[in-house]
């Protein structure tokens, strides 16, 4: 029993013998914990356990717990490599009471399982205990531990805490002697810090709670929270005082040196340390959802997965490797954790991806880095504005520029990297202020400083936890809210989906301790989630824990409905042909609209073709997988892109459904998009799907609206009935009732037209409050006019039916409806590049009561309250031709 799977079974195993819940691991991104960026211990999913907030059906658990130190408080990223012992990844196991037994069980439990389950020598341990802790130490003397080796510790390596705040209490450790061939003294000694003596278990007396003005109460019940080190366990047992020496690292860094041709253990071997530890979190992370980026978790993600892309450099790497290395993970950790091998394709893209770009840039940065040194005077520390040019022109971190400069014993000047980060962040913001954006946004970049980006966790769960970082109300920050204000709260982490690509934002609840807000929609802007939401209950403070929980029924519909529009876009391209591309789409929870390029209507036969042919794919209840790519190589193996949308430097590529033809890089793959949104997990889920018909949306565009799931089958139910009283009222059979009403509606659809021509020759010719005029303005003819009796519809006609009269010129025209004003300004093309429709529209709509209206430079629309004060209108109008 030395292999890390056989010694992981067995701690489970001898735990549930024990009358424990053996428990799975939670994710490495806190669902419940808003104040960690990483799961970093056992105990965090059982947090609200232990302070009584939450309960379960078992008092006892055990589990083997994925853990991530890459950031924060708990950050060993530094160490990785250079010790025995230090990870970003690691396994803890460990046992757990809650308000069952306590420390007269918890150390015999230890003890037992290290020297009998574990076979592990006695006379090799020793323990440590709170300088206080009379009790624990008592209890090891019970067990036969020498009191020489029992040693109390002062300091906070006997008491712990998850955090700044939480649970927390003293706790005894154990230690294992590798011997004195090797350097190190015990704990509490000068040499504690050597390798000789390497902790093993520590067993938290969870008998506390630590809260954030610094006070501590002691907790209703006694509790229990253990944990040991997995790898170091596999250390021991395997026979070495070094991690990387055991199996599952053997295994890895022999796949590193096989990738880069070198020596997996000669002078090289820290080069392949690292690479086998970070390929472990980074896998782990991007199979979570957790993706590269230049903020909050991503970020760290980046960070690890360079600085392991550096080392395959410095080992003589040309290529990207770390995507090759996966499978020998998933070889050595897929049976334990299978999300590795369901995410194994997603793992792969992102790391080709993040490496291969990274490689296009490392050998220019590190020739700038080299610059930069060789200029420096000798103990002179790199200046911050050069390691900020490296982070901003070359991608590089800054603690990889610190690595880099580790061996020459040179440091970077941190508080000038720090202020020159400051000053671009400034920069960006009065750039992205002066591009016409309302000054109000400027309280969101000020959130987005402080505070940085939101963190979205709604691809993996609908309730989480986050913490309250900012309350907006009337465009300024405040400090709470209480029942009835209509705020946007900020929080640094949400599963709420903010409204983009075209999908709706969520809506759900924020609960806090003493209040209750409804979110109803959630924005995006500059990285921040905006939850918009009124206040119900109590008080809402910033900086107070919340728990976020999204409506399922909603999303759950806007989930089936956005899966549907990507199988309705491909549907389209397969009836109508290549020409079709999404032009616009709505995914709301009631109903999908989808616009796509097409020159004329959708006939029946195709539209009854299309909608077999999405059902198809339904039924086929294919898994809908999500990778990560360039935005040219997901283009380049036909991904279809969103209309509108931006793209950074990696996009998400969702695939759905299998095709009889083959499809680029992804063999038979029916659907391929790149999308941000949220979607079903098999098509299944979308149920059924049922077109409501085609229109026209605007010119060269037409739009699909359609219903999925249980709203589709409610509306065929219904058609059924309808049908049946349609024909009895049409005197016709059942079959022939879609061609009769067919019929009717064309009709009906040419007299409109008819009606509406007529009453626009009206209006020229007669109906209008004042003659129409024609003024020559800076040598731009202009004419403008009031008309009765037409609608804002009818404007842009009428101004094409004008400006063609003219040849060359601006138009404006007012459109009275019942005192309110519809306006439409146009202006000829050869004319577009001296003044804009746009301009005129906006400066006559305030004199009418509006606010602007938009448009392109020939053709502009808006409208007003006041049609009254129309020639004060023109006049404003007659003013921007001035100049």
């Amino acid at each position: 029993m030395t292999s890390l799977a056989d010694i992981r079974t067995t701690f489970l195993n001898y735990f549930e013998k024990n009358g424990h819940q053996i428990v799975d691991s939670s994710p490495l991104v806190p669902r419940n914990d808003p104040t960690l960026m990483f799961t970093n211990s056992g105990m965090v999913q059982f947090k609200n356990l232990f302070t009584g907030v939450e309960t379960r059906d078992y008092q006892r658990a055990t589990t083997s717990q994925k853990c991530v130190r890459a950031g924060g408080k708990h950050n060993d990223l530094d160490n990785v490599g250079y010790t025995a012992r230090h990870h970003t990844f690691f396994e803890m196991l460990g046992n757990f009471s809650f308000g069952d037994y306590f420390k007269n069980d918890a150390i015999p439990f230890a003890w037992e399982l290290i020297t009998k389950e574990f076979g592990i020598d006695k006379d090799r341990l020793l323990t440590t205990v709170y300088h206080t802790d009379d009790e624990a130490f008592e209890i090891w003397k019970k067990l036969g531990v020498p009191e020489d080796r029992i040693i109390r510790i002062a300091t906070s390596d006997n008491f712990w805490q998850m955090g700044p705040t939480g649970p927390c209490g003293p706790c005894t450790e154990i230690f294992f002697d590798h011997g004195d061939h090797i350097w190190g003294g015990p704990p509490g000694s000068a040499d504690e810090d050597g390798d000789r003596f390497i902790e093993i278990w520590n067993v938290v007396f969870m008998q506390n709670e630590q809260f954030e003005d610094g006070s501590m109460k002691a907790l209703d019940m006694q509790s229990i929270d253990t944990g040991m080190g997995l790898e170091r366990v596999a250390a021991l047992l395997q026979g070495s005082h070094d991690n990387y020496q055991t199996d599952l690292f053997r295994a890895l860094i022999e796949a590193s040196a096989h990738a880069t041709n070198t020596d997996p253990f000669g002078d090289q071997n820290v080069h392949h340390r690292v690479i086998a530890d970070h390929l472990r979190s980074t896998s782990f992370l991007i199979a979570e959802g957790v993706l590269p980026s230049n903020e909050g978790r991503g970020y760290v993600l980046r960070r690890i997965m360079r600085r392991a892309m550096r080392q395959a450099s410095l080992l003589g790497a040309k290529d990207p490797i770390m995507h090759k290395l996966v499978p020998a993970l998933v070889q050595q950790m897929g049976a334990a954790y299978p999300e590795l091998a369901q995410g194994q394709r997603l793992i792969e893209e992102t790391l080709l991806q993040e490496e291969t770009r990274f490689r296009t840039t490392l050998d220019r940065g590190l020739k700038l880095l080299d610059d930069e040194v060789s200029g420096l005077a000798d103990g002179a520390n790199l200046p911050g504005e050069a390691a900020f040019k490296l982070y901003d022109t070359y991608g590089f971190p800054l603690d990889l520029t610190q690595d880099a400069l580790r061996s020459k014993g040179i440091e970077v000047d941190i508080d000038g990297f720090d202020s020159a980060m400051k000053a671009q962040k400034e920069q960006s913001r009065a750039g992205g202020i002066g591009l016409g954006q309302a000054e109000d946004v400027k309280v969101y970049y000020d959130i987005a400083d402080k505070h940085g980006a939101t963190d979205f966790l709604g691809y993996e769960t609908e309730k989480a936890e986050g913490q309250v970082q900012a309350i907006v109300a009337d465009g300024a920050i405040v400090p709470s809210a209480k029942a009835g204000d209509s705020v946007q709260i900020v929080l640094n982490q949400t599963p709420f989906y903010g409204e983009s690509g075209g999908q709706v934002g969520d809506m759900g609840q924020i609960k806090v301790d003493g209040g209750v807000a409804n979110v109803t929609d959630t924005k995006k802007i500059e990285g921040l989630f905006l939850h918009i939401a009124t206040v119900t209950e109590g008080e809402i403070t910033t900086g107070q824990g919340a728990e976020l929980i999204v409506d399922h029924d909603r999303r759950s519909n806007i989930r089936a409905n956005h899966s549907a529009t990507h199988l309705l876009h491909e549907a389209l391209r397969n009836a109508l042909g290549d020409h079709v591309a999404q032009k616009g789409s709505l995914n709301a929870p009631d109903r999908l609209r989808f616009d796509f390029s097409h020159g004329q209507a959708v006939s029946a036969a195709d539209l009854k073709q299309i909608e077999a042919e999405v059902n198809a794919m339904i039924r086929q209840n294919t898994a809908v997988e999500t990778r990560i790519m360039t935005p040219d190589d997901a283009r380049a193996i036909g991904a279809q892109a969103l209309f509108g949308e931006k793209y950074g430097d990696e996009v998400r590529v969702v695939s759905m459904g299998h095709a009889p033809t083959g499809k680029g890089a992804d063999g038979n793959t029916y659907s391929l998009e790149l999308c941000g949104g949220t979607h079903v997990r098999q098509t299944g889920d979308i149920g059924a799907f049922v077109s409501l018909g085609d229109s026209a949306s605007s010119a060269g565009v037409r739009r699909i609206e359609a219903l999925t799931g249980q709203a589709a089958l409610d509306y065929l139910a219904a058609k059924d009935t309808t049908l049946a009283e349609t024909a009895a009222v049409l005197k016709t059979a059942a079959a022939d009732v879609p061609d009769r009403v067919k019929a009717l509606m064309e009709e009906r659809k040419s007299l409109t037209n008819e009606v509406a021509q007529l009453r626009r020759e009206l209006a020229m010719s007669g109906g209008a409050t004042a003659a129409p005029e024609t003024k020559t303005i800076n040598g731009i003819p202009f004419r403008a006019q009031v008309l009765s009796g037409v609608t804002g519809k009818d404007l842009p006609a009428l101004i094409d039916g004008i400006k063609a009269e003219m040849g060359s010129g601006a138009v404006l025209l007012i459109a009275d409806a019942n005192g309110k004003a519809a306006v439409a300004a146009g202006v000829t093309a050869d004319l577009t590049d001296k003044v804009s429709a746009v301009d005129i529209l906006r400066a006559a709509t305030p004199e009418l009561g509006g606010k602007g209206g938009g448009g392109r430079p020939d053709m502009a629309q808006g409208g007003g309250s006041d049609a009254s004060n129309a020639p004060a209108a023109i006049a404003a109008a007659e003013k921007v031709l001035e100049g």
